[in-house]
């Protein structure tokens, strides 16, 4: 697996380098030589460290990410995410993955369980534009807010990153 690191806040050194080498190598067991693993590393503040590892295998990705006080805890959290994820999709994965990744079971099927809806809300939009959507956004006190952008008349998404800034998702059709 080809292993790319990107580093913000932090300089990496070998010592890391050949630990998140040695950590990543674990999941090769369920790919071929041709998946990459991007590894973004974020230095969040003097106690905190951001690790978020994306795999990209055949058009298929899967990404996890975890906080720690150091980078070396924050790939401990993160593989085993990963491969809770590739056990979980491992029927869609299934012709494309090695075919001995699933062998033994790694997880108790009860952990797996699929995501349901169990909640459906209806609302009715009205037309704002983004500074009234963002003042909406901060009163409902919500991680997200969804809008009809009074210029365009498109529906369009508010949500509240990591980072404790915004982001707009402004959907294509």
């Amino acid at each position: 697996m080809r292993i790319e690191l990107v580093a913000k806040n932090y300089q990496v050194n070998e010592k890391i380098d050949g630990v998140i080498a040695k950590k990543v190598a674990k999941l090769d067991k369920y790919f071929e030589d041709d998946a990459k693993c991007k590894i973004y590393l974020k230095k969040e503040n003097a106690r905190t460290c951001k690790l978020e590892m994306e795999v990209n295998y055949k058009n298929n990705v899967i990404r996890a990410q975890a906080y720690a006080e150091n980078f070396y805890d924050a790939i401990d959290l993160v593989i085993p995410k990963l491969e809770k994820q590739i056990y979980k999709y491992r029927s869609k994965f299934e012709k494309q993955l090695k075919q001995s990744a699933f062998k033994e079971a790694i997880f108790n099927e009860e952990d797996l369980r699929p995501l349901k809806i169990v909640k459906t809300k209806k609302f009715k939009l009205q037309p704002m534009d983004l500074a009234e959507a963002m003042e909406e956004f901060e009163m409902l006190g919500h991680t997200f807010y969804v809008f009809l952008d009074k210029a365009s008349m498109q529906v369009k998404v508010l949500y509240l990153r990591d980072d404790g800034n915004l982001g707009l998702i402004d959907p294509e059709i």
